[in-house]
């Protein structure tokens, strides 16, 4: 393998991100590709055992992150954008599709007949 060049033979300094992708690269050239899918899912199992509450908090201090970094209209924005990629991507009868086979299903059937 031949090897990068490095800061002393190119007189430039290697930033954080490139020193992160050799050193993942070599990892990957040492153990190959499995290692990383076995250490991910041992990391998955590891989080899963923390339960429900763990993601609940999680997920909802990097939402506060995220309101607290972007003006108040960005979810709106970021919700139009994703209604426009779906319907690009299913069509203009997609959400009409949708809200009828929620009406047609058992939970609402059952919802519907409990409020009589």
């Amino acid at each position: 393998m031949k090897e990068k060049p490095t800061e002393v033979t190119t007189g430039k300094k290697t930033t954080t991100q490139e020193a992160g992708r050799r050193g993942g690269q070599k990892v990957k050239d040492l153990y190959g590709t499995e290692f990383y899918m076995k250490i991910g899912k041992k990391g998955g199992e590891k989080v899963r055992e923390r339960g429900h509450e763990y993601y609940a908090r999680i997920g909802k201090m990097g939402g506060e992150k995220v309101r607290d970094t972007h003006p108040s209209d960005y979810f709106a924005q970021i919700g139009k954008k994703g209604g426009e990629e779906v319907n690009r991507r299913n069509g203009p009868d997609y959400y009409s599709n949708i809200c009828k086979k929620g009406g047609e299903s058992e939970r609402r059937k059952t919802r519907n007949l409990n409020d009589i």
